[in-house]
């Protein structure tokens, strides 16, 4: 499937316990993640439990497609569950970039290269990536051709892009809400077909079937409803 939309607080659940399953449960327990946010525990913050059926979603699709030695890129990777599930599973082809500086936080820093700086314009060598991750990270300062050709040059043929966004079929007003300093797009089905025809003329394309539907509003923040998203592009 190309896109596929979260209906329910039970798939949620379902995707946690599929990745425990998997041997791909990498988030912090609930009381882990709460010292660590009072400053109670050392390290920083890894996973967070809502985001169970996107991370289920991409490092599923991964090991369905991709061998243990790829190559995957995860941006936005401060406190990204997505590579740590993988070195888990055996991948040893890890690369992570934010602009945070607190990185060098992250756990498997002897397997897993962190990079602070921006995705949207990287020193990374073309066609290095056989899979690009993105778990709620696009939609926040938002640039969707500078974001798809930056992967389109990073990916190699064939490879993945694999991402999930904040998503209502209906478009949602965020004009004048900052989130992390930077504007933030609530995607609609609209900005879903525009992010696809973008994506096409990078040379990027649906893998599967695109579902646009969803069930009920199952995140409320910033004072909007809304669920989330997951799309899979290839690279021709």
């Amino acid at each position: 499937m190309s896109m596929d939309v979260l209906q329910s607080r039970a798939e949620i659940a379902a995707a946690r316990g599929r990745l425990r399953e998997m041997g791909a449960n990498a988030a912090d327990a609930a009381f882990t993640a709460l010292l660590k946010r009072n400053r109670l525990w050392p390290g920083s913050p890894l996973g967070d439990q809502v985001k169970s059926w996107d991370v289920w979603k991409t490092v599923s699709f991964i090991r369905q497609n991709l061998a243990s030695d790829a190559a995957v890129l995860d941006l936005g990777a401060y406190a990204c569950e997505v590579l740590p599930a993988l070195h888990l599973l055996g991948y040893d082809s890890l690369t992570g970039i934010d602009l945070n500086q607190n990185l060098s936080a992250l756990p498997h820093q002897e397997t897993i290269r962190y990079l602070v700086g921006n995705f949207l314009e990287t020193t990374l060598p073309d066609s290095s990536f056989a899979a690009i991750t993105a778990i709620s990270v696009i939609e926040h300062g938002y640039r969707p051709q500078r974001l798809l050709a930056e992967i389109s040059r990073l990916l190699k043929p064939g490879g993945y892009f694999l991402a999930s966004v904040d998503y209502w079929p209906d478009k949602i007003d965020t004009s004048g809400v900052t989130v992390f300093g930077l504007d933030w797009l609530i995607f609609s089905r609209q900005d879903m077909d525009e992010l696809f025809a973008l994506a096409s003329d990078c040379g990027l394309e649906p893998v599967g079937e695109i579902r646009h539907g969803a069930g009920d509003a199952l995140i409320s923040w910033q004072n909007r409803r809304y669920t989330f998203a997951w799309l899979a592009l290839r690279k021709r």
